[in-house]
Formats: C-alpha cells, structure tokens, sequence
C-alpha cells in the first residue's frame, strides 16, 4: 500500500476520483488498493473519509452513467465488446441481461461486487430502456455501498496499525502467500467451472439414433456442420438440412440462432472436440440447448442415415421457420 498512500499525500482527492474514474471506464488500473490507502489515512486525519467516499462516488457514477448512455445508444453491440473484455467471461450480455430483467434496481446496487458485472450492469440498463433518474438513484447507492466498503475496510486497518504497529509486520510476512492462494483459488474455480460444463455437455450429447428419429417425425432442429471445407472435398455431404458454418461464423452471428429447439453441432474430430469448443462458447452467449452429436459426421455415415449433397447455399445461416 505504499506506493498508493505516497501518491494521494501528494495528489489527494484529484488523483482518487481518477483512478476510480478510469477503473469504472474499463482501463485494467485497480481502484481497490487505491480505495484502501484513503481509508487508512483518513484514520490518521491526513484524509478526510466524507470527502474520499464522494470523490469515489462522483467518479464511479461518472463513468457508469457514460455507459448508460453507450449502452442506450449502441445497444448489444458495446456489450458484446465487453463480455469478451470482462475479466469474468461467464458473467456476460445475456445472463446480465437476465438478472436485471428481473432484478433491476437491486442488480445495480450490488453488481460491482460481483466480478465482471460493474461494468455490465450500466450499458445492460440503458439498453433496457431504464430511465435516467432511477438509474442513477440505484447506482449512485451502489457507489456509496462499494466504495463505502473499501474506505472502511482501509480505516478500520488504519485504527488497528495505529493501536499496533507490529500489525504492518504481520501483514508484510502473509500477505505474499494470501496472493498465491488468491491467485491459485481463481484458477481453480475457472477449471472446476470448465469441467462443469464440460461435463453437462456430455450428458447432453446427443446420440445419432434419437436425431434420426427427431428429423422422421418432423421435430424443427437446427443442425450445423462444424468440418472444415477441405474435409467436405472428399465426402462432399451433409446431414439432412444442415447449415456448414465455421464456428467464428456461428458464434459471432449467434443471435439468428433460435432458441426454442435443439441446436445440433457435429464435426469429425476425435471425441467432437470442435463440437464441444463451439457448444461451451455458445453457452456463453445464453444458448442452452446445444447439443453435440455422438461421433459427429462419421458416425452418422457410418450407420447409413440419409445424407444430402453440399450446395453454396448451406454456407448461409438460414432464419428458423
């Protein structure tokens, strides 16, 4: 925390509302440690805690209210910017969407304790049609609660250093293992998260016998060939009514998809890896009911189900009927 407490002695209230600014704005420059110093100067009156707590409001409401109006203005396209800029990729457009469907003022106040969603919740607001003032009602609390924290937190660590300053020596020994196990914990919980899924699209895999059976009694399903056009060179076919797209095509178009049927992905690569990739991404962006094929082109060949030969107009995602 030196560095941060060294730079507000000098600069004070002008450099907190900057950095808090830029921080809310998106920049990867942390605001908590800065946060933290001002909390623990203000308990030595170097501070002041009321006027600390506003400048980090007046900033963190700044930049939030100018993603409202990006997000009012541009819509979904600055959120999917910013899901894939999110340091949590899980939390993006569609499940922030969601929630403040059904939440909304209380997603506001809470989001920016919830990594990745801060600077979601804003642009989500005013792409839902939030009005200004009942926005900036419940972010400006929000503000109040998360900085509020943060200056607390510092204060009450600036009261114990005073109390003890062998304090300081205690952190400075621990500290550095607290940050490998922060550091190892988020790792693992983004592996554990990546075999859930894995693990879900496993068990809705689906096998080529019930797709036969879905396509024979007419069941709308939205089939996608995933194989690289070199491979259809030699085996220039399909599955019956299968759209051939490259899984960039698919993702980065995902909203044609529809979502009230099956979304089938097959390919031909050892234990459908592509499949799989694709389907994990498309679970990101909200689509649930993905279902890779069991042994994908291959195995549909294999057993002797109908095929249909490729045209240039499979290569063009086609609205569902």
């Amino acid at each position: 925390m030196a560095l941060p407490t060294h730079i507000l002695m000098m600069y004070g209230y002008l450099l907190l509302f900057a950095w808090v600014l830029l921080e809310q704005l998106g920049i990867p420059l942390p605001a908590t440690p800065v946060l933290l110093a001002a909390g623990a100067l203000s308990a030595e009156g170097q501070i002041s805690f009321a006027l600390a707590l506003l400048a980090g409001v007046v900033a963190s409401l700044a930049a939030d209210s100018a993603w409202f109006l990006v997000g009012r203005r541009y819509g979904h396209h600055v959120l999917r910017i910013l899901c894939k800029l999110s340091l949590e990729p899980t939390t993006c457009v569609r499940r922030t969407q969601d929630s403040f469907g059904r939440r909304r003022g209380a997603l506001l106040v809470f989001a920016k304790f919830v990594p990745g969603l801060g600077i979601l919740a804003p642009p989500v607001a005013g792409e839902n049609g939030m009005s200004f003032g009942p926005f900036v009602f419940y972010d400006t609390i929000g503000g109040v609660l998360w900085a509020g924290a943060l200056l607390v937190g510092g204060r009450f660590f600036g009261d114990l250093l005073k109390r003890d300053p062998s304090v300081l020596s205690w952190v400075g020994r621990f500290s550095g293992a607290l940050l490998v196990l922060g550091i190892l914990g988020f790792f693992l919980a983004r592996i554990y998260r990546r075999r859930t899924v894995l693990k879900r699209l496993a068990a809705a895999r689906l096998e080529p016998e019930e797709l036969k059976r879905q396509l024979d009694a007419g069941e709308p399903v939205y089939i996608v060939d995933l194989r690289h056009p070199l491979e259809l060179l030699p085996d220039p076919f399909t599955l019956p009514g299968a759209l051939h797209l490259s899984p960039d095509d698919l993702t980065a178009r995902h909203q044609e998809i529809p979502r009230d049927r099956d979304v089938v992905l097959y390919c031909t690569c050892p234990s459908e890896a592509t499949a799989a990739k694709t389907a994990m991404t498309l679970h990101k962006l909200g689509i649930d009911r993905v279902r890779p094929l069991r042994g994908g082109f291959d195995e549909w060949k294999r057993l002797g189900f109908p095929l249909d030969p490729v045209a240039p107009a499979l290569t063009t995602i086609q609205p569902a009927q």
